[in-house]
């Protein structure tokens, strides 16, 4: 079972994140946030985040070794476009487009075994003992 994290509407247009993504992918998280952190580039930060928010949904939610994730997909889709407009001569304007992107990673990896509930005996009345109130 695949641990997903999406980061959306990031203000970087999607062909920016898109140079920075390729860098990572493929590759175990532990390496991705090394090579993201010597990346000189705006937009190592939010692939940094999702790839972090990724990494800790599988630790907390889905029980995955923390050690042992690699990024299995990483894919990055353009998000809402704001259209504004700056001022040229002669009261005249040009548009622009502010472009956004979406950020999805994936990770897989190797789920840790789960911890044995036991339950406590007392040793007086040799019952499984209850929760005290």
């Amino acid at each position: 079972m695949s641990v997903k994290s999406i980061a959306k509407n990031v203000s970087i247009s999607p062909r920016k994140v898109g140079e920075v993504a390729s860098l990572v992918r493929g590759r175990t998280v532990a390496d991705a946030l090394v090579i993201l952190e010597h990346t000189p580039r705006a937009s190592a930060i939010p692939v940094r985040k999702a790839i972090e928010s990724a990494k800790a949904n599988a630790d907390h939610n889905h029980n995955y070794k923390p050690d042992s994730l690699v990024i299995t997909e990483i894919s990055i889709t353009p998000g809402m476009r704001l259209k504004r407009f700056r001022p040229q001569a002669r009261g005249s304007a040009a548009s622009y487009i502010k472009r956004s992107s979406h950020i999805r990673v994936i990770v897989d990896g190797e789920v840790r075994k789960p911890k044995s509930t036991k339950k406590t005996v007392d040793a007086k009345t040799s019952k499984p003992q209850k929760g005290k109130k």
